[in-house]
């Protein structure tokens, strides 16, 4: 495994983090997510790989994804041996201070720890003034709850914003972005990873094999989840012809490289400077795949032969406005 710091601060993560979304009771959120005893299969062999980075959320099936985790994790290894994010702001109240100081308090409960290594707001809320947010947020490091911040997918201009507030009132700035990147999805290239990048804020991108669509040689997917993910199919779906071209220059490469697409498509994330793209396996065994993408070291021209059949897309991801109460999954194709 390899190592990374998250931004500026003195955390050390591995390059590969894995998404809790795929943990939690079935049917509170997605009908093809891993019950306890299953979770715990796929944390223990990551942890068992050298990974040391989970991502979860306070919105992930009903808040069973923290719960599971944080079993596993107490079961499994100390505390300061790994690190851990979770999210806010598909909960009542958004990011309002009364609202943040609430769901810090269930997320430390239901993981079992005292401390979050990385709180991530999970999108930009229209309703919060940004200085009450960055404010509270601060409030959570200055207390111990909370060792760094993040921030998850929106606009250029509302993530400076943001962190030009907290820089200009001393209150803590993020570190991190968990923005939507990957092969299909580049849109965030334009303004927000420039934005990181001069800020030293770290990439850990969701989604980077595109709901499996840079795993496979095809669209559609006989698994649970490729015939039930209506989210995915939201997000992906309708560029499906344009992105088929992408898809096909992977696999190109993979039999060049004699791997399978998915390291294909982790290496390119690396190669364009992603700290810890974040893998939401529901098989031990794609955990074993990505972390053998590693080895995979892309030349330029590789990069820019898998980036040549790119077409702007839709924004998905960023939002224009704060979804109804109660919406928790974005872009469902209905």
């Amino acid at each position: 495994m390899e190592y990374t710091k998250i931004g500026n601060t003195d955390i050390t993560v591995s390059k590969l983090c894995v998404g809790c979304m795929s943990f939690g009771k079935a049917g509170t959120m997605h009908d093809w997510t891993l019950d306890e005893t299953e979770s715990e299969k796929v944390i223990k062999h990551a942890l068992e790989l050298g990974i040391n980075f989970f991502d979860t959320a306070n919105g992930y099936s009903a808040g069973t994804s923290e719960e599971y985790l944080g079993k596993a994790l107490r079961k499994n290894v100390s505390r300061d041996k790994v690190v851990i994010a979770s999210k806010v702001y598909f909960n009542e109240g958004r990011l309002s201070k009364k609202a943040i100081m609430r769901e810090i308090d269930g997320t430390l409960s239901g993981l079992g720890t005292d401390y979050l290594d990385l709180y991530i707001i999970h999108r930009f809320d229209y309703d919060t003034p940004i200085e009450e947010t960055m404010e509270a947020l601060d409030e959570l490091v200055k207390a111990g709850k909370v060792r760094a911040l993040g921030a998850s997918a929106m606009y250029g201009y509302q993530f400076f914003n943001m962190q030009l507030a907290a820089r200009d009132n001393g209150w803590t700035q993020f570190s991190a972005m968990e923005n939507h990147y990957n092969l299909l999805y580049r849109e965030d290239e334009r303004e927000l990873i420039p934005i990181c990048r001069q800020m030293n804020v770290s990439l850990m991108p969701y989604s980077p094999l595109a709901a499996g669509h840079l795993a496979r040689a095809t669209w559609q997917s006989d698994s649970v989840r490729g015939k039930t993910d209506r989210v995915a199919m939201g997000k992906y779906d309708r560029m499906m012809d344009y992105d088929m071209r992408v898809v096909e220059r992977v696999e190109e490469l993979s039999q060049k490289y004699s791997c399978k697409m998915s390291q294909i498509a982790l290496s390119w994330l690396w190669a364009k400077g992603v700290s810890s793209p974040i893998i939401g396996a529901t098989k031990s065994a794609y955990l074993d795949d990505a972390v053998n993408a590693l080895e995979i070291k892309l030349s330029g021209e590789d990069t820019a032969y898998l980036e040549e059949m790119y077409v702007p897309h839709p924004v998905v991801g960023a939002i224009d406005k704060n979804p109804q109460p109660g919406v928790v999954l974005l872009d469902e194709k209905k």
